[in-house]
């Protein structure tokens, strides 16, 4: 499914436009699944509120929390699951607003997500004056995302320059295969014949994350699927995700998501009803 300029799935609570660009505010609610779909336009989605898990490509994710800032080129194919409440802002481009820009830069095209601190003040600069409109703020507007996007177009540019190494992918892939069983730093090197330290510090540097940061958000990722999706117990749905008891269980899964296994279970069961 392919959306037109300026739709969104989600509640929207306001929208702006002005040439070439469309701004919105969206909510979603906990447990919402976005089925595969498209934008025709360019767009950034700045992470307002909420968690939730963005698939895209051939089995590449993202896990998006407040205060990223997405970047979805044009046509790009992508899939969500919302394990909170969310609230998002999103810029969109039209096709001729960014050629405009891209007579003058290399402009960035692929799908990319930034947890970078200058780009989420700019972010929050641009929502501000979205929320708070009066006659300067289209100039305003126009400067920001100019100024936004060429700060994303340079970080890009930088990544460019490195892409992760084939046995570092094959290791993100075993992760996501085998993220139920307590595999160790020394093993997961090994099996790709490389030193743990060194797999330890190429993986945060483009992963931006530790590997058990990595295997905890995909057993918290399953664990929403299966509490939401199943009649298991907690203490199964515990074991099954690969944690060693029910408490250890809790005690992550709230860190992260914000609320207990039984809470979750609880709201998603009575949106299922509603």
């Amino acid at each position: 499914m392919k959306f037109s300029s300026g739709y969104f799935y989600g509640n929207t609570l306001k929208n702006y436009s002005t040439v070439g660009l469309k701004l919105s505010e969206t909510t979603y609610a906990s447990a919402l699944r976005l089925s595969a779909h498209s934008h025709e336009a360019a767009y950034f989605c700045y992470v307002l509120q909420g968690n939730f898990t963005e698939t895209y490509g051939r089995r590449l994710s993202r896990s998006c929390r407040p205060s990223a800032l997405i970047f979805h080129p044009a046509d790009e194919t992508h899939s969500d699951y919302f394990h909170t409440d969310a609230r998002c802002f999103n810029i969109q481009m039209n096709n001729h607003w960014i050629e405009r820009v891209r007579e003058d830069a290399d402009v960035i095209n692929m799908p990319a997500e930034f947890y970078d601190r200058r780009l989420s003040l700019l972010a929050a600069r641009l929502h501000r004056e979205f929320r708070e409109y009066d006659d300067f703020s289209p100039l305003v507007i126009e400067g920001l995302t100019l100024e936004m996007i060429a700060e994303v177009s340079r970080h890009s540019s930088r990544k460019a320059e490195f892409h992760p190494p084939r046995w570092l992918i094959q290791v993100r892939d075993l992760l996501k295969d085998e993220f139920r069983a307590n595999l160790s730093l020394f093993e997961l090197a090994e099996s790709v014949g490389v030193h743990e330290a060194h797999l330890s510090r190429e993986f945060r540097r483009f992963y931006r994350s530790t590997v058990g940061e990595y295997v905890r958000q995909l057993r918290i990722e399953f664990a929403c699927r299966e509490l939401s999706s199943s009649e298991s117990s907690l203490v199964e749905i515990a074991l099954a995700t690969g944690f060693t008891d029910q408490s250890h269980f809790g005690k992550t899964f709230k860190k992260i998501i914000g609320v207990s296994p039984a809470a979750y279970r609880k709201t998603t069961l009575c949106r299922g009803v509603s």
